[in-house]
């Protein structure tokens, strides 16, 4: 990247904070994202993409494990910008997901309430499903199978 990754030292700085510094951060800055333009969402999700796999994963599950959390108590709406925004830079650029813990990464989607399962895979199936016939074989072909069963997709 030529620019600064700004979003990407936000991301590591606050995977090495504990759950109580954290949690209200993290909230702040993703309800900050809300507001942004698509260029600038598009930006940051870019930036996390980068950063995400440059995180020691034991820092990083617990970061990724709130902000799951985090997306859980916001709207429908919004969720379905975020995970929308990921996905399709995911489908455009599958090469950002390759270095992921993906097992990993089920895991700890795996020890959430089933609540906050129902919540996500729910979001995620529906914008999966809205996805034109390449993009869904696309995104079907990078999320491993067990992923994709849980989901439901």
């Amino acid at each position: 990247m030529s620019q600064p990754n700004y979003a990407g030292n936000i991301i590591v700085n606050l995977a090495g904070l504990p759950e109580f510094l954290r949690k209200p951060i993290l909230k702040k800055r993703l309800l900050e994202f809300f507001s942004m333009s698509q260029e600038d969402k598009k930006e940051i999700i870019n930036n996390a993409l980068y950063a995400g796999p440059t995180i020691q994963f034991d820092k990083f599950s617990t970061l990724f494990k709130t902000w799951l959390e985090i997306l859980c108590n916001l709207s429908e709406e919004q969720r379905t910008i975020m995970f929308s925004t990921y996905i399709m830079e995911i489908v455009n650029h599958p090469e950002k997901i390759v270095l992921f813990n993906l097992d990993g990464i089920l895991e700890i989607y795996m020890s959430l309430s089933q609540e906050q399962k129902n919540i996500l895979s729910s979001n995620i199936k529906k914008i999966v499903m809205s996805l034109d016939e390449e993009s869904r074989k696309k995104i079907c072909l990078i999320i491993p199978e067990n992923a994709r069963k849980e989901i439901g997709i």
